[in-house]
């Protein structure tokens, strides 16, 4: 038998601790103790500014006129402080708070983050919003909810020609508007350079000493399903606990500077805490990446990979499998990437073990050893980092151990086991929303996370806990047995790879299992058609059928009952919509949103009234 050869990789909590409480109700945490952390994040700034002026922070390619993208436009961490100062004096002097904070209505930029600097630097919280609600929606719904919820006292935006449409329709006459680029009609704005501009006095010194282990740094609003986002409440306390138990989990982290090349969204807790946490605890330097996992977006990601070596690359399932694709074939691609990069890491959904597989194959050939890919669990209210793998031997699925000073509540729920957290990391609660938080916690100050884990072994519990779906998706067919749709969903993915982007399962209270199946656009690969060909005409064509025909009996074939026997199967050609909630802006789906607005296909689905409905043969 060949062993398996795994570039070096420390993991730092491999031990674990189990007691027993009430029936049904289990103990788990780390063997190892967390160490100490800081009060303060900025204090960390202020140390690399000190200890390595000139290193590049962050990094970003400039915006050419005609939409295309140049050379890397950078910031030291000299420049990061320096500027972080000036803008916090700028808010500081217009009295901003957590009760008028700072909206930012921005992708991913330099302006961005040396806004969020200033922000922290002054005490003032600030809330990364979704771009999608500004710059896709139609209503604004959310946009409204959000400031609604927050009464920002100042709202920054990127520039003034993609959001102006926004800021007219939502912002309040009366709020400052902040632009990095561009003049509104008809209203008064500052620019962000002006605040830039500001001369730092001692008051904002003092300003930032002031801040603590629970002063609030911002507000990220979860993805919201049947119900409007919940701001989450982001203190020092959690970004700094939460830096340590990756440090102690991940010690790779701390043995150089960090490299990273990442396009995760900062509304987003795994690209705006996770990620720029990790680059600024450690020294390191962003390179931002203005790609997505998307059919438009990756070939910028895949040009900046040929060009920047990450010493860790973090992605979600559907920006791997778009790189495992393009590596087989792409030589400068192989060479870059894999050249020092320590670790993969991906979160967001399931990774399909055919697009692991298929990444292991290509790196034993490049380099002749495997990159670990790292995984675990969290969520926006645990800051996000909660559980990580053990060790190199990860299987799609697995999430680990908790990291070391969380404890988690294994408590026994309608057959499922849901996890719950209580640690230094996890959020103070909902802003302005009571009633949301009280409802978050149970008994014990525990927060009920909804997600539903197992034991990869249950003999040996160090090899740590698997995701087994969330408790919520889950639901009962007519005949009184639950469906569990994580496992399911996980299989659909995995049988229909590469041309299965998500699933969402149906059937509640009804007799059978259906699926809608969410394609991807290598689908127009099978299908053959000219390139102008619309998704309805490639769905319909013979071998993507042929090949959906085959799917639909695969998984017939691994059912061992109604509950995980899959019955039918429909093809979707209207992707997820972001405007009705049905999947984030990182591209992870929602199913009760899908099914909400989607359940006259769902009907027709299981009355096989629906055409091009696949059954297996």
């Amino acid at each position: 038998m060949t062993t398996i050869r795994y570039r070096p990789l420390a993991f730092g909590v491999t031990r674990a601790v189990l007691r027993e409480g009430a029936p049904g109700t289990q103990y788990l945490r780390a063997e190892t103790e967390l160490g100490p952390y800081r009060d303060r994040m900025t204090d960390r700034l202020a140390h690399w500014a000190e200890a390595a002026p000139e290193r590049t922070f962050i990094a970003r390619r400039e915006r050419l006129a005609d939409g295309s993208t140049g050379d890397w436009q950078r910031v030291s961490y000299a420049e990061a402080l320096q500027k972080a100062r000036s803008i916090g004096q700028a808010l500081l002097d217009r009295g901003l708070s957590p009760d008028r904070p700072v909206a930012i209505l921005s992708e991913n930029s330099i302006e961005h983050a040396l806004l969020a600097l200033g922000c922290l630097y002054a005490g003032v919280p600030y809330c990364p919003v979704s771009p999608p609600y500004s710059l896709v929606s139609q209503d604004f719904e959310k946009l409204r909810h959000v400031l609604d919820t927050l009464t920002p006292g100042l709202v920054f935006a990127a520039d003034a020609a993609r959001y102006a449409r926004a800021i007219q329709a939502v912002v309040p006459a009366g709020t400052e508007v902040v632009l990095a680029e561009g003049q509104l009609e008809g209203r008064a704005t500052t620019s962000l350079d002006a605040l830039a501009a500001t001369p730092a006095t001692p008051a904002i010194d003092a300003a930032m000493r002031a801040t603590g282990p629970d002063t609030i740094t911002k507000f990220l609003f979860t993805s919201g399903s049947t119900k409007m986002p919940k701001a989450v409440i982001n203190t020092h306390r959690m970004w700094c606990a939460n830096q340590q138990q990756l440090r102690q989990s991940i010690p790779a982290l701390g043995e150089e500077p960090p490299v990273l090349v990442d396009w995760l969204p900062w509304n987003h807790t795994f690209g705006g805490n996770h990620n720029v946490g990790i680059v600024l605890d450690n020294g390191g330097t962003l390179y931002i990446d203005d790609g997505k996992p998307t059919p438009g977006g990756m070939a910028e990601t895949l040009r900046n990979l040929r060009e920047i070596a990450p010493t860790i690359y973090f992605n979600v399932p559907t920006g791997f499998e778009a790189i495992a694709h393009a590596m087989e074939t792409d030589a400068v691609l192989r060479r870059n990437l894999l050249s020092r990069v320590k670790m993969f890491f991906y979160s967001g959904a399931a990774l399909a073990q055919p697009i692991w597989d298929s990444l292991h194959r290509t790196q034993e050939a490049e380099v002749g050893e495997r990159i670990v890919m790292g995984t675990g669990l969290g969520m926006t209210e645990s800051g996000p980092f909660a559980l990580y793998v053990t060790g190199p031997e990860v299987k799609s699925g697995d999430i680990g151990l908790p990291a070391a000073g969380i404890e988690l509540k294994l408590i026994q729920i309608d057959g499922k086991t849901e996890v719950r957290y209580r640690g230094p990391n996890i959020t103070p609660g909902y802003w302005r929303a009571p009633e949301a938080t009280a409802e978050a916690l149970d008994e014990e100050g525990f927060f009920c996370t909804g997600d539903a884990v197992k034991w990869i072994d249950e003999n040996n519990i160090h090899r740590g806990l698997r995701f087994d779906g969330r408790i919520a998706e889950d639901f009962k067919l007519a005949t009184g047995t639950f469906v569990s749709v994580g496992p399911l969903r996980a299989k659909i993915i995995a049988a229909g790879a590469p041309y299965v982007q998500d699933a969402v399962l149906t059937g509640i209270n009804l007799k059978e299992v259906g699926a809608l199946i969410f394609p991807t656009q290598k689908v127009r690969e099978l299908a053959g058609l000219p390139a102008d060909a619309t998704m309805q005409q490639v769905l319909e064509s013979a071998p993507v059928q042929a090949r959906f025909q085959q799917v639909a009996n695969e998984l017939a074939a691994m059912g061992t009952g109604s509950a995980n026997r899959v019955a039918r199967l429909h093809l979707m050609a209207e992707p997820p919509s972001i405007d009705k909630g049905e999947v984030t802006d990182k591209g992870s789906i929602n199913q009760r949103a899908v099914l909400k607005h989607r359940a006259h296909l769902v009907e027709a689905l299981h009355a096989d009234t629906l055409p091009f409905t696949l059954k297996p043969r």
